[in-house]
């Protein structure tokens, strides 16, 4: 079982579809816009972070950084968008 953090966006809206024909079976989510998720933990089961750079917290986006860091986890920057996402996993593989 797969599983992905994303990090910013209010909703994710067709994302969810996009994420599950990627395999992922498990998506959490942090919308980043409160100061108080910048202490967001990643969940253990967690295999990949993906981060929507126009929705995110700078702090929050540092944190998550360090933490993929430290557990070798793959981390992709895009904005909210399925083409730029998809871009994204496309050019990650």
């Amino acid at each position: 079982m797969s599983a992905i953090l994303v990090i910013g966006g209010d909703r994710l809206g067709n994302i969810v579809d996009l994420l599950q024909e990627r395999g992922f079976e498990e998506i959490h989510h942090v919308t980043g816009r409160k100061s108080s998720q910048t202490g967001v933990k990643i969940p253990t089961s967690v295999d990949m972070i993906l981060v929507l750079t126009d929705f995110v917290n700078h702090n929050l986006a540092k944190t998550v950084k360090s933490q993929a860091k430290e557990r070798s986890l793959p981390i992709l920057f895009c904005k909210r968008s399925c083409a730029a996402i998809a871009k994204a996993f496309r050019h990650s593989a």
